[in-house]
């Protein structure tokens, strides 16, 4: 892809958000599309929202768990960026229309308190780097059609990354931990008052600290690094659940907090 291209791709998607009206898939406009291209249409989205006043709030992580990578067909993750206008407190309620298609995934947040990057970057640096970690939910929506009604074609990981790799919003709950014994922190998800989910953190590349180690070593690739004051989203370790109107969503993590949503 050119970078015309991609700025033409980024625009697309921006007016997708703003209108709710999804796109068609990019991988079936544009066929040879790969990584480096799907990253570059994110960073274009991204900065036209920047630009347009929302900042950036911090980062999400995705496709941890080996049952996304193998389903996708790749065996790393991927990354999207926060941007302020995601952030609503626990205990919301999300007004009708905000989101297209939301979904809802449990996950442990890291917000950090001091800078850090370089592709050295060891699991002993993230922990030092973390003011604290909470329960959250991150809020994935899609901004591109799931699946190509002319061909049938789903969705490529490319499509995904491009969208900001699905990121819409973020959930913080009110608890405050810190970063111990992460693998064994886990969250029962109800729905409406019904168990859908439950999970353990060790889901998350086995531990959610070597998710936001692998985030600050590949960020170093293109010259950047967390900076103090950002919300990490360290991955899922339930599936994504449809959230339509009228769902009321609840994450029970035990003795390391809770965080709960409501859709309008």
């Amino acid at each position: 892809m050119t970078p015309e291209q991609h700025k033409y791709a980024a625009r697309a998607l921006v007016e997708a958000e703003s209108t709710g009206r999804q796109i068609g898939l990019l991988s079936v406009a544009f066929p040879d599309i790969g990584m480096d291209d799907a990253y570059a249409i994110q960073d274009q989205m991204v900065a036209a929202k920047v630009a347009a006043g929302d900042p950036v709030l911090g980062w999400k992580i995705g496709l941890t768990s080996r049952a996304m990578q193998q389903a996708l067909n790749i065996d790393i993750p991927d990354s999207g960026v926060l941007t302020r206008s995601m952030l609503f407190d626990t205990g919301a309620t999300i007004p009708a229309g905000r989101f297209i298609q939301p979904r809802i995934e449990a996950e442990i947040a890291f917000v950090m308190k001091s800078d850090i990057g370089g592709a050295d970057v060891s699991r002993e640096d993230v922990l030092a780097a973390t003011d604290y970690v909470a329960p959250s939910f991150e809020i994935l929506d899609t901004r591109i059609l799931r699946t190509d009604p002319a061909t049938g074609q789903t969705r490529k990981v490319f499509d995904t990354i491009a969208d900001n790799a699905a990121n819409a919003g973020v959930v913080l709950g009110q608890q405050r931990q810190t970063p111990d014994n992460l693998r064994w922190v886990g969250a029962i998800v109800s729905v409406n008052g019904t168990v859908e989910e439950t999970g353990l953190g060790a889901g998350v590349l086995n531990d959610p600290v070597e998710s936001v180690v692998w985030l600050a070593r590949r960020m170093a690739i293109y010259g950047n690094s967390i900076r103090a004051g950002q919300v990490i989203l360290s991955g899922s370790f339930i599936r994504p659940i449809e959230c339509p109107p009228g769902t009321g969503i609840q994450a029970d993590f035990g003795a390391f907090g809770s965080v709960s949503l409501d859709f309008a």
